[in-house]
């Protein structure tokens, strides 16, 4: 009897001692997790940033996950397609807020689509995280629940109108469908263009059309050295073919998200050639942009990527370092590991979570840049990237 009582005891031991290393592992899937929100342009005019979006959000993450996770607690995400459309975008925001119940949503990327989710986060408390522009987006009552990473419309206005002087450009005309920026876009180049004695114009137009013919009439009526482009990728598309067919000659500046490689490659060379395009500059000679590169395996990743990267980095770290998932300890506590004055410099979640395990203060550099914020949400400053399409390929021409 003893023996039997000693041998089982033993065997209990084994059993529970086998059992030790797997034990934070176990905890980790048990406790309740982290759960976020990337509502990203999956189809639509921004469709094909959406992708690769989501998958540096889940490289992120799943590094995170094989590290511990956050607080003890795995991460979880809910991708969802805003489509590019604020309707489908409000739907999409809904679900990951009342079904799902993340913390944060990450990543609209239209402004329409941010300016039409906006609410529903305030409202419930759930931060924002976002890539959009628009002037309009950090002036909403959004109560600090709202930052991004993406320079607004004001910067990118004088950058615009400002790269058409260096062109030479004396008489500039900006041509854009209806869209939240439009209007402080315009009002922008006006600005730098006009302080410099120059001329400007503006065409709205609907974005829908299959010609342009009517349009370009009108900004030729102008006599437009220089032409910015505002569209997205599928109407500009048509406003090229028509502006070709009309024998154009002037300069022509696109935002780089609307004439991308896929525009270019869509298109015969002679209808693309010489355009040049800007865009908010990631920040390639980062740690934290190497550390993407390899993660996704995408040499060269679009600004948008490196800032939805940047934006879960900063937002688990601001969880781990409030000790709380909740919106409003993110929205709290997202600037103490953004720009803590003297914290550790680091480029990644890994790093970032011991040094707050360790009760270091946090100063993050990120992928897309600095990743300082505002009072507002808005990011303090931003380089910009140019390039122009030549024979077919998007060529940099500088980063300033």
């Amino acid at each position: 009897m003893t023996q039997s009582i000693t041998r089982r005891l033993l065997l209990q031991g084994a059993a529970a001692a086998s059992l030790m290393p797997a034990a934070p592992a176990l905890v980790l899937a048990q406790a309740a997790p982290i759960r976020l929100g990337p509502l990203v342009p999956l189809t639509g005019a921004g469709g094909s940033y959406g992708p690769i979006m989501a998958r540096a959000m889940r490289a992120v993450v799943d590094e995170v996950n094989a590290a511990g996770g956050v607080l003890g607690r795995r991460v979880e995400l809910s991708v969802e397609d805003d489509q590019t459309n604020p309707e489908a975008g409000v739907r999409a925001a809904r679900k990951l807020i009342d079904v799902d119940k993340v913390s944060a949503i990450v990543g609209t990327w239209a402004s329409s689509v941010t300016t039409a989710v906006a609410p529903l986060c305030w409202e419930s408390k759930t931060f924002l995280a976002t890539v959009s522009g628009a002037d309009s987006i950090t002036l909403l009552p959004h109560q600090g629940y709202i930052a991004r990473t993406q320079p607004n419309t004001t910067l990118q206005g004088r950058k615009f109108g400002e790269f058409a002087l260096e062109q030479g450009a004396k008489r500039v005309f900006f041509v854009s469908p209806q869209t939240p920026f439009q209007k402080s876009q315009f009002d922008n180049i006006t600005l730098a263009v006009k302080a410099k004695g120059g001329e400007t114009g503006a065409l709205i137009y609907d974005d829908k059309k299959p010609s342009y013919r009517s349009e370009v009439d009108e900004i030729l009526r102008f006599r437009p050295d220089a032409l910015i482009l505002g569209g997205y990728a599928p109407d500009t598309t048509v406003l090229l073919r028509d502006l070709f067919r009309a024998g154009f000659q002037g300069r022509k500046i696109a935002f780089g998200y609307s004439v991308n490689q896929k525009l270019v490659e869509s298109l015969p060379a002679e209808v693309v050639q010489n355009i040049f395009t800007i865009s908010p500059s990631s920040d390639e000679a980062s740690g934290a942009y190497a550390r993407l590169v390899k993660l996704i395996g995408v040499a060269n990743p679009d600004p948008y990527t490196t800032q939805v990267y940047d934006q879960v980095n900063l937002i688990l770290m601001a969880i781990a370092a409030a000790k709380d998932s909740s919106g409003t300890a993110i929205r709290d506590t997202l600037r103490k590991v953004s720009q803590a004055p003297g914290g550790a410099k680091v480029d990644n979640a890994i790093d970032g979570l011991k040094a707050i395990a360790a009760g270091q203060a946090v100063d993050y550099e990120g992928a897309s840049g600095p990743c300082d914020f505002l009072d507002s949400g808005d990011i303090t400053d931003s380089r910009f990237r140019y390039e122009q399409v030549r024979d077919g390929k998007i060529a940099l021409v500088k980063i300033a």
